[in-house]
């Protein structure tokens, strides 16, 4: 993971878990939430290139990347109020890809106070009616696991996601996919506690989108999964305000396959909020 020699690392013990951080730069804070086929390294074209006008941190939610995964229930939007708090952080603009998207949607609801303002990229959403769309390549890729072969395991996902399902290998950016797949490989390799489920909300988020009331950008790739881009569209159809911008020939990582369009857009709105 490269950082901006400016940038500082550490870890912070946060509701049992102990999760790696970076932090960089000075002003308004932002949070950027890795996808959940990566690890905080998938923000390595935008951690410094927006630390020269905010505070940004990124970190390992639990289980991803360098950080631990307790064997317990938990919360990734309690673990990003608890590490926020822990370092004197907020409120704060939340940017999350996919996972990453979906807990900082859950955050805008249970911790309105802490949020500047939200950018959705990719999200998944809690009580979402989910069509199944993908789900032929899990099998293939628990069976790889279970082979011991992580490097295809990790080669099948990347190919869902950063691929997209109507993108051959060739079409996306060969540096992306090699760094989604080593991240990816690293997290499969990492152990999966019998009790470490995720905690829902209830109600869940889809009744709740109403409630947010922070400045929104939604992006989403064109490229990504039909589900990813049913979720965009209720997203910014339900959440008062939001906006949504489409990033062209891009999929799950549009960060990672665009960066410059992907900075211009999120630092544009950030300057307006």
């Amino acid at each position: 993971m490269s950082s901006s020699a400016a940038s500082q690392s550490g870890v912070a013990e946060v509701n049992g878990a102990t999760l790696y951080y970076e932090l960089a730069g000075a002003g308004s804070p932002v949070a950027l939430l890795h996808a959940g086929i990566a690890d905080s390294g998938m923000w390595d074209d935008q951690f410094a290139h927006f630390a020269a006008a905010h505070q940004v941190l990124r970190f390992d939610m639990r289980g991803f990347g360098q950080s631990s995964m307790p064997d317990e229930p938990y919360s990734l939007s309690d673990d990003l109020y608890g590490l926020l708090r822990q370092l004197g952080i907020g409120p704060a603009a939340i940017v999350g890809v996919s996972i990453g998207g979906g807990t900082a949607i859950r955050f805008a609801i249970e911790h309105p106070e802490m949020l500047t303002a939200l950018v959705p990229v990719g999200a998944g959403l809690g009580g979402f009616a989910y069509t199944g769309e993908g789900e032929e390549s899990w099998p293939q890729i628990e069976a790889a696991q279970k082979a011991g072969d992580l490097n295809l395991a990790a080669e099948l996902v990347v190919r869902m996601w950063v691929d997209g399902p109507n993108r051959s290998p060739d079409r996306a950016p060969a540096s992306v996919r090699d760094r989604v797949r080593a991240m990816e490989r690293h997290n499969m390799s990492k152990p999966e506690p019998e009790h470490a489920r995720p905690i829902p909300l209830d109600p869940p988020e889809i009744t709740r989108l109403g409630e947010i009331r922070a400045p929104t950008l939604v992006i989403v790739g064109d490229e990504d999964l039909a589900d990813i881009q049913r979720i965009a569209d209720n997203l910014a159809a339900t959440i008062p305000g939001a906006r949504k911008a489409v990033m062209h020939d891009t999929a799950h990582v549009p960060n990672m396959e665009k960066p410059e369009e992907f900075n211009r857009l999120v630092l544009d709105f950030l300057r307006g909020v």
